[in-house]
This record gives structure tokens, sequence and C-alpha cells, in this order.
């Protein structure tokens, strides 16, 4: 009788329009999070909730009643634990188009940042030098797998190839593009002038400025690289998974991001 109830169950263009919003808010949710902490909890949460759709489905209602609290009672936990990317899918929907009237099918599905180049890591780090040279404080961010469009555009773009001269421009001191924090993907500067979380660690040594803040901040929030210069000591900074490594040197430096980015 199960067997027969499901080969004639109706399906009409509302079913199927239902089922493609749905791919698209998975889809786009599942890219606020991708390759942050928080994609596992993302993971979990899906597989719930079909399996409570199948539970449901075979009538199996004493499981189908505990799935369903657990979920109803878990909708309060999952906004305190996904406040943040909340906070950039409800902004994404503000600002890509969909409700102000500037809608671009190809901006919905393709938002990923341009890495069909690696990047140039010689020019990165003779910009490094240089500024460290000159004590000229700079922050560089580098976008591994996750994109990184929320924190992009919170600058000014640039789209503009890796060099060492343009990275030194930006961070020159008269710009008003230096105050921020520069996104590189692939071997383009994606933005300049970006706004990045802060690291929340209660260790987070304190004799270290907003800059190196930033750069904990940033890798704790995504997979990404960042690369700090000191404008005080000219020191250079090194920060993965929200973990700083600061006073490397050059060559460290270039060891560190041909085994990251390679």
């Amino acid at each position: 009788m199960m067997l027969q109830h499901l080969l004639f169950i109706k399906f009409t263009w509302l079913d199927a329009v239902d089922i493609l919003l749905v791919s698209i808010l998975l889809y786009q949710l599942y890219r606020l999070v991708r390759g942050t902490v928080a994609i596992n909890i993302f993971i979990g949460v899906v597989a719930i909730v079909i399996l409570w759709q199948v539970v449901s489905a075979l009538q199996m209602q004493l499981l189908s009643r505990i799935l369903g609290s657990f979920i109803s009672v878990g909708v309060i936990a999952l906004i305190i634990v996904f406040q943040q990317e909340l906070r950039r899918f409800l902004i994404f929907i503000g600002t890509s188009g969909i409700l102000s009237g500037n809608f671009n099918k190809r901006r919905l599905f393709s938002l990923r940042m341009r890495k069909s180049e690696s990047t140039d890591l010689m020019a990165l780090i003779k910009a490094c030098r240089n500024m460290s040279e000159s004590k000229t404080g700079a922050i560089i961010v580098i976008a591994t797998k996750t994109d990184l469009n929320f924190y992009a555009s919170t600058g000014e773009q640039v789209d503009a190839k890796v060099t060492s001269r343009m990275l030194e421009s930006i961070f020159f001191k008269n710009n008003p593009l230096h105050d921020g924090a520069v996104i590189i993907s692939g071997n383009r500067i994606v933005s300049a002038r970006c706004v990045l979380p802060v690291t929340e660690d209660p260790d987070f040594p304190s004799h270290l400025g907003m800059r190196h803040r930033a750069a904990a901040g940033i890798t704790e929030a995504s997979d990404a690289l960042a690369i700090v210069v000191s404008e005080q000591t000219g020191e250079i900074a090194f920060a993965k998974e929200g973990r700083l490594k600061y006073s490397i040197t050059l060559e460290e430096l270039r060891e560190r991001l041909e085994k990251e980015i390679s």
C-alpha cells in the first residue's frame, strides 16, 4: 500500500518551483559557511532535516515526533550559532538585486571570485619586503577555498593584477585606500580598504594592534590566509586558522605561502 501511495503522488509545476527555490536557498547558505567552522554544523542540520522528512514519509510516528521536537527546539540554538552567517545571508539578499530590481541570475549562481591564475608570490613577497623596510602598515588577505565576497564588498573594488607596485601604492599612507585590508583571489587584487572581523580570543597578545587582530579574526572566520606588516616595527606576521606567527623572515613567509597556495 505504501509503494502504491508513493507511485501515485501528484507532482505539479508548483512542486518543481518549490524544490528549485529550496535548492537555491540551501546552495547560498552552503556558500556562506563553506570553509568555515560552521560547515560541519550546516551539514549535520541538513542531514537531520532530510532524515526527519524520510521518517515522516514512512509514517514512523515516534521517531518523527522526536526529530520534530529536536528541530523545533534547535532553531533558537541555530540562530545563535549561525548569527554571523545569517547576517551575511540577509545582506546578500538585500544587495544582490533580488529585491531591488537589479536581479542578475548569473550573479546569483556565480559569486565566486576569479582564481584562474595562481597568486604571484614573488610580487607579494617583494611588496612585503619593501613595506617592511619602509615600515608601511599593511594587511593582505589571500582567499583559498572560501569566497570572501562578503568581506570584499565592504571595501572598494580594485580588480587589478597582483604586482608589488600596486600593493605598495595601495598601502602608501597618503592613499585613501590604505586604511583597511586588501583581499586577493588568484592573481587579482579584488578589493582594498576592506573591513575584517577581529579575533575575540582573550589570550591574544595585547601588544599587537588591530591589523594583527583582524588577521587572526578573518582566518578564524574562514580558511583564508593573512599577512600583516607592522607600521611600528616593520615586522611581518602570518595568520592561518586564527593562529598568528609574527616576526617571521621573508624566507619563512615564502615557504609558508608556497606550502599553503601551491
